[in-house]
C-alpha cells in the first residue's frame, strides 16, 4: 500500500485528506512543519510527498530543494494561487507535478496515482531492459543511469523522460506527446514543464550533449552506439 507524506501547515486538511486517500488504498501521513517533514522522510520510506508552497520555517520551494539533495522521491507541489511562476519554480527545483489551491481531493489522488504508476512502469515497447550508448547507460530495471561510468541521480520524471527519448534514440518527441506519455492523458497540458525537465536533465548529463531540440518539432536523443 503506497505511503504518502503531506507537508502542509493547515491543521484541518490532513485528516479529511487521509480518509479520502484511504478509499484508494493509500496511506497519507502528515507533518505541519518542514523540519518535521524532513525528519519523517529521513526516518521512514515514503512513495511520494505533497508539499504546500506556503509553510513556516521555509517555503515549499526551499523544502523541495532540501529534499532533492537527499532523495528522488516523487513530489507534488500545492500552489495557493496557481501562479504560472510558482509552477515553473517548483518544476525547476525538481518537483514532478503541481496542483493549484483550492483543489478537489480526487484530482490530487489522481495526480499522485499517475506519478506512482509512472514510477513502477517501464516503457511499453522496450523488451531490452538496458540501453547502452556511447558514454551513456540506462538500466530500466534498476532505474539507474551511468554517464561515462558515473552514476547520475535523476528524479522519477527525469528518468522516465530519458527512457522515453531512448525508445528508440533518434525519434523526435513533441512536447505534447511527452506530456501525454509521462503525466497521463488526464493531466493539464503545460508545455513549459517539458522544457524545464529537459533543461534539468541536460545539466545532469553534462558533458554529454545528447538531447537535441528540433525547432517547432520537439526533442530527440542523439547518441552513438556503444563500442562492442
Amino acid at each position: 500500500m503506497p505511503r504518502i507524506l503531506l507537508i502542509d501547515d493547515d491543521e484541518h486538511l490532513a485528516a479529511p485528506l487521509a480518509s479520502y486517500f484511504a478509499r484508494f488504498d493509500c496511506v497519507l501521513e502528515s507533518a505541519q512543519r518542514p523540519s518535521e517533514g524532513l525528519a519523517k522522510l529521513r526516518a521512514q520510506a515514503y512513495d511520494a510527498a505533497i508539499l504546500d508552497v506556503m509553510l513556516p520555517e521555509m517555503d515549499g520551494f526551499a523544502l523541495c530543494r532540501e529534499i532533492r539533495k537527499e532523495s528522488d522521491i516523487p513530489i507534488v507541489m500545492l500552489t495557493a494561487r496557481g501562479d504560472v511562476m510558482d509552477r515553473v519554480v517548483g518544476l525547476e527545483l525538481g518537483a514532478d507535478d503541481y496542483l493549484p489551491k483550492p483543489f478537489e481531493p480526487r484530482e490530487l489522488v489522481a495526480r499522485v496515482q499517475t506519478i506512482l504508476r509512472r514510477q513502477r512502469a517501464l516503457p511499453a515497447a522496450a523488451p531490452a531492459q538496458r540501453r547502452v550508448f556511447a558514454g551513456l547507460s540506462i538500466d530500466l530495471d534498476r532505474r539507474e543511469v551511468l554517464r561515462q561510468g558515473e552514476r547520475v541521480e535523476l528524479t522519477g520524471t527525469e528518468f522516465e523522460l530519458l527512457a522515453l527519448l531512448a525508445d528508440p534514440p533518434g525519434k523526435v518527441w513533441s512536447r505534447d506527446d511527452i506530456l501525454n506519455r509521462l503525466r497521463g492523458h488526464e493531466a493539464e497540458l503545460y508545455t513549459r514543464a517539458v522544457d524545464i525537465v529537459v533543461s534539468r536533465l541536460r545539466k545532469k548529463l553534462e558533458p554529454l550533449d545528447c538531447i537535441k531540440t528540433l525547432r517547432n518539432a520537439g526533442y530527440m536523443l542523439a547518441v552513438g552506439k556503444s563500442d562492442p
